[in-house]
């Protein structure tokens, strides 16, 4: 399909007066717990700093500001095998675009990924070459976002939704061939495209390399898989360790063994909401103690509204449970598992425990998940975390763009 002859009718993003309205006096209504003892965050997200952020976001956020800067995008609505799938589209702006699927991650939004979509769609406009013009759509996730409600598929997970990307790339929206890009969730969904269709894509890039199967078996809510801490390790090393257990540990195993009853209590509180998905926006992000860093107020408001006002926290949440509820088995049993070509990028403040950004290709390529990707781009970046393409967008950018060379 020429990027000229798209033929759906965009529809703008807007959110109700009547749905801002509750949302504002949900705000004003929090119960606040007592949170004694918490200055230093030992306990979780701060009262302090969390009533200052519930304070902007009733008097001082300004949603339709947000959404006057979403809506300088395309946007769409469709429906894909009874699935509602949104997503937000540039057009690329070169000789010859490719079209460019991004896939998003928890708790991420759509909107992350909008450092980069400008220098993606049109590289002339930012020093760079026209010939390396990308056709980019971003969607919301299954349950995320405006891709919701999402009543009618309680089983939804990484791999049923790199299904229907397929679907919408190749069925909905006629592109014989495309590329795809992932962080989070969304690297294993663009990774299983790269297992199960790999002769329909130029290539991948995603942040990390999780092997497809990471949420298999009956501990994948423990991010350690059950392995005691090694004795006889560098104090300075166990300490890591223990970190990286701190940072994921509660995430992982509410999500994965309970994330609906989680959910009563976040679905009917916007404080609570904010409060769980700001946790791992401030432990996740390379932000040096201080998460506006990363994430401005109106940045973390923007995103969270995008969650409140589609009632999007138990379904998204859900797709870790189903990713073990419905294990992923292999389309075929070649080797790599991921044949299409891979571009991968690493950041600094996800470098394990023991390992330095300087040896952190070197780590992956002598690992067991190497085998499991076509990598042909292995980047590490000093600085920048989890939320890469929102931290570090134009060295993602860069990354991503070496991948595709020579693929086009």
């Amino acid at each position: 399909m020429e990027t000229g002859s798209f033929e759906l009718e965009p529809r703008p993003i807007r959110v109700s007066d009547e749905v801002l309205t509750d949302l504002r006096n949900r705000l004003q209504s929090t119960r606040w717990p007592v949170d004694a003892g918490n200055d230093d965050g030992f306990y979780g997200v701060s009262r302090s700093y969390l009533e200052e952020l519930v304070d902007y976001w009733v008097n001082e956020f300004d949603w339709r500001k947000a959404e006057r800067a979403i809506n300088a995008y395309e946007h769409y609505q469709v429906n894909i095998d009874g699935v509602p799938v949104h997503f937000m589209r540039k057009p690329g702006v070169g000789p010859n675009p490719v079209p460019l699927i991004l896939s998003h991650g928890w708790p991420w939004t759509f909107w992350h990924w909008s450092k980069v979509i400008d220098p993606l769609s049109d590289p002339g406009a930012f020093g760079g070459d026209p010939a390396e013009a990308f056709d980019v759509i971003v969607p919301s996730l299954p349950g995320f976002g405006f891709s919701t409600p999402l009543p009618n598929n309680p089983d939804m997970n990484f791999w049923k939704i790199a299904d229907l990307w397929h679907s919408l790339m190749t069925d909905t929206l006629g592109y014989t061939k495309y590329a795809a890009a992932g962080c989070d969730v969304g690297a294993l969904v663009t990774g299983q495209l790269g297992h199960k269709y790999r002769d329909e894509l130029y290539a991948i890039h995603i942040g990390s390399a999780l092997k497809l199967n990471f949420f298999n078996g009956d501990r994948a809510w423990d991010f350690s898989g059950g392995r005691p801490i090694p004795d006889n390790i560098p104090e300075s090393i166990r300490l890591k360790i223990l970190e990286f257990d701190r940072r994921f540990a509660s995430h992982l195993a509410v999500h994965v063994l309970g994330p609906g009853t989680l959910a009563y209590g976040l679905s009917d509180s916007p404080a609570g909401m904010l409060a769980w998905i700001l946790e791992r926006w401030a432990k996740w992000s390379d932000n040096k103690g201080n998460v506006e860093n990363v994430f401005s107020k109106d940045d973390i408001l923007t995103h969270a509204t995008i969650y409140w006002v589609n009632n999007a926290i138990e379904t998204s949440m859900r797709i870790y449970a189903n990713n073990n509820r419905y294990p992923w088995t292999p389309d075929h049993d070649r080797w790599p598992v991921i044949e299409a070509p891979t571009g991968i990028t690493f950041v600094g403040y996800e470098n394990p425990p023991g390992i330095t950004t300087a040896n952190r290709v070197q780590n992956f390529l002598e690992s067991d998940r190497a085998a499991w990707y076509n990598h042909v781009n292995v980047t590490a970046h000093e600085h920048g975390g989890h939320f890469i393409p929102w931290e570090i967008p134009d060295q993602w950018v860069d990354d991503l763009r070496r991948t595709f060379r020579g693929r086009r």
